[in-house]
This record gives structure tokens, C-alpha cells and sequence, in this order.
């Protein structure tokens, strides 16, 4: 079969890749969608020191299991669900864990893959194969929320304009915020104003906000977060990336301000958001590309401003 890997930091297409076996809880999917991220591109740069099928952003169809002949989409974390952790309500945390297609399990840029079933949720109806695909990033947004026990703040301000800080930012405003998003291609995101998101596209002297999100996918982002943090704020980070940081932490001290890491998400409040059309995606994405010119996709993908990069399989 086809599938995108990656191979000594070499992302190439493989003609003849070994079609994977069901069992032992694994169920194969057929992908119909899967999207590039900035994990993926992180990954190609030597993040986790994966080598394999990459691809952890999909919608496709169930070939086996309790959901055979279904639309799905699924978690990414393959955990245990024996160890102290996962019997204490946090799989997606399991120290035993595997990652799709981003550490010791092949992904989804493929024509099928496994995952485990209990990793599986249906797609409504409704929801159409190039919403679904956001599931996953979307439900990491929707993380933040839950992390937040359901108090957003009524203002945040998010930096960064990539997939995920646009996404944070409609999640937010869902949740009845008043939103800034700073970033360095805004001239395309009018559409925004439409779920209440307000563009920035520079931040004002002496403003902090009591909720600062750091999306930017860069190194400096935190710094920068940090800057702009009201005083017993919070501040979110969900980027990651390849290398150090070198961070002057005085300022949280002083101005107590918490630190949230934040990263995946359960599926289902991301599949409600995508069924009431409180998110939009279409406007985010910037391409398709078959399976089969996935090279050319990965090349699109790390083009500054290039938007969601699609790649359609099935």
C-alpha cells in the first residue's frame, strides 16, 4: 500500500508498504482525510526522534471492530489502560503510551492503519469528511476549556495564527469570550469576525489580559506570552517544538501567574462544536493533495501562511 513516512528526517512515499494486521484490540481504518500539523512538520525536523508512517489528523472508515463500515475519527494516545495512571482517569497520560504517528506508532498518512477501537468515535452525520478532520486538533482546543473547569475568563487574548490558535480562538469565543488574536498574516481572516474573534495585528503598550494562549509554534512565543499576562493570569501554552528555551522566570513569580500546559483532548465536546457549526474550517484549509503526491503536500505544509494541508486518500 501507499503511505507517507518518514525516514532518517526524509519524508518520502512508500509504493510498498506491509498492509497492517487487526488484533489484540487494534482495529484497521481506512483513511479517507488526514491533515498535516505543525507536530508534523516539528517531527520531520527530528521532534521525538520518530521514524515512521506519519499522520495523527484523520477521518476515515472502520474496516473491523464494533464501528466496521463507519465514519470515525479517534484519539491518538494508544495507552495501557493497566498502570497506576490510567486506572487513575488518565489515559492520555499513561507512561507506557504509544502515539500515532508520532511516537512508536505508525499514523494515518497511509491507506489504513490501526488504532485501537476504544480510541474511536463516530462522525455525525452531519459533519462532513473535511470537518472531521479537525476533530482532533479542535478537541485539543476544546482542552483548554476543561482544564479551565468551564471559568473562561470574559477576555484572552491567543497568539498565533496558525490552525490551532485559530481554532483556540473560536473555541473560546463558543464560550461566550471576547477574543484578540495577534498574529503575522491576518489579512485573510476577516471570516473570524464572524464568531466574534477580534484581529490584532499589534499587540498595545501596557495591555495584559487576564487568559494569554501561546500558539505561535516559535520559540520566542513565550517570552513574549509571558509579557502580556495580567497579574494572577493564566497563561496557556500549547506549542511545541524542537529545542530550548531560555526563559527569564522572575515575572511569574512575582506577578503569580499560573502556567497551564495544555495538549489533547476528549473528541466528543469537538464533535458537538463541528455539529452546531459553532467552529468553521473551511475557511482554514489552504490544499489537497492525494496520497501519492504527499511529498509535494509536506513541501506546501511548511510554507509560512500555507493553511491546512489536506491529503486525501480514499
Amino acid at each position: 500500500m501507499l503511505a507517507l513516512v518518514l525516514d532518517n528526517s526524509l519524508v518520502r512515499l512508500q509504493r510498498d508498504r506491509e498492509r497492517p494486521l487487526s488484533g489484540d484490540g487494534l482495529v484497521r481504518v481506512r483513511t479517507r482525510i488526514a491533515g498535516i500539523c505543525n507536530t508534523d512538520l516539528e517531527l520531520a525536523r527530528g521532534y521525538m526522534g520518530f521514524e515512521g508512517v506519519l499522520g495523527h489528523e484523520f477521518v476515515g472508515e472502520a474496516l473491523d471492530g464494533h464501528l466496521a463500515g463507519a465514519r470515525v475519527v479517534g484519539g491518538i494516545n494508544f495507552s495501557c489502560h493497566d498502570c497506576a495512571t490510567c486506572r487513575g482517569g488518565n489515559p492520555r497520560h499513561c507512561p507506557r503510551r504509544t502515539v500515532l504517528g508520532i511516537q512508536g506508532a505508525d499514523g494515518a498518512f497511509a491507506e489504513e492503519f490501526l488504532i485501537p477501537g476504544r480510541n474511536l468515535s463516530l462522525v455525525p452525520d452531519s459533519v462532513s469528511d473535511a470537518q472531521a478532520v479537525f476533530t482532533e486538533p479542535l478537541a485539543a482546543a476544546c482542552q483548554l476549556v476543561e482544564q479551565l473547569a468551564g471559568e473562561v475568563p470574559p477576555t484572552a487574548l491567543v497568539m498565533g495564527d496558525g490552525k490551532l490558535g485559530l481554532l483556540l480562538a473560536q473555541v473560546l469565543a463558543a464560550h461566550a469570550c471576547r477574543v484578540e488574536l495577534v498574529g503575522r498574516h491576518l489579512d485573510k481572516l476577516g471570516w473570524l469576525g464572524d464568531s466574534g474573534v477580534c484581529l490584532v495585528e499589534e499587540l498595545p503598550q501596557g495591555k495584559t489580559w487576564p487568559l494569554v494562549v501561546e500558539a505561535t509554534g516559535s520559540r520566542e512565543g513565550l517570552e513574549a506570552a509571558l509579557q502580556v499576562t495580567s497579574p494572577r493570569g493564566t497563561l496557556a501554552l500549547k506549542t511545541t517544538v524542537e529545542g530550548s528555551h531560555e526563559l527569564n522566570l522572575a515575572p511569574v513569580v512575582i506577578n503569580e501567574i499560573r502556567i497551564l500546559g495544555s495538549r489533547c483532548g476528549a473528541f466528543e465536546p469537538a464533535l458537538e462544536l463541528l455539529e452546531r457549526g459553532q467552529v468553521q474550517t473551511e475557511p482554514m484549509i489552504g490544499g489537497r493533495y492525494g496520497l501519492d503526491d504527499g511529498e509535494k503536500a509536506f513541501e506546501r505544509a511548511a510554507c509560512r501562511g500555507a493553511g491546512k494541508i489536506l491529503i486525501e486518500v480514499g
